[in-house]
């Protein structure tokens, strides 16, 4: 079950591909989002599928869905 889980996230990370400036892609998904906070959006570099994760919580959307929303910023 762990084996599964952590294929899961290596998938997730291996498939967000955040382009430019973090601070200004946050900027720019709080302007859509005004109800996500600063530790919503909290980013570490491999723990992508941490972020996409608090993200499902709040958005309520598929983790699918918000990988493609972030790859799009």
């Amino acid at each position: 079950m762990e084996r599964r889980r952590q294929f899961r996230n290596y998938r997730i990370d291996q498939g967000l591909r955040l382009q430019g400036d973090w601070n200004q892609l946050k900027d720019k998904l709080k302007e859509a989002y005004t109800h996500l906070t600063d530790e919503d959006l909290t980013y570490v570099e491999g723990k992508g599928h941490e972020l996409v994760s608090r993200l499902q919580a709040k958005l309520g959307k598929r983790k699918r869905k918000i990988v493609k929303m972030l790859n799009a910023l």
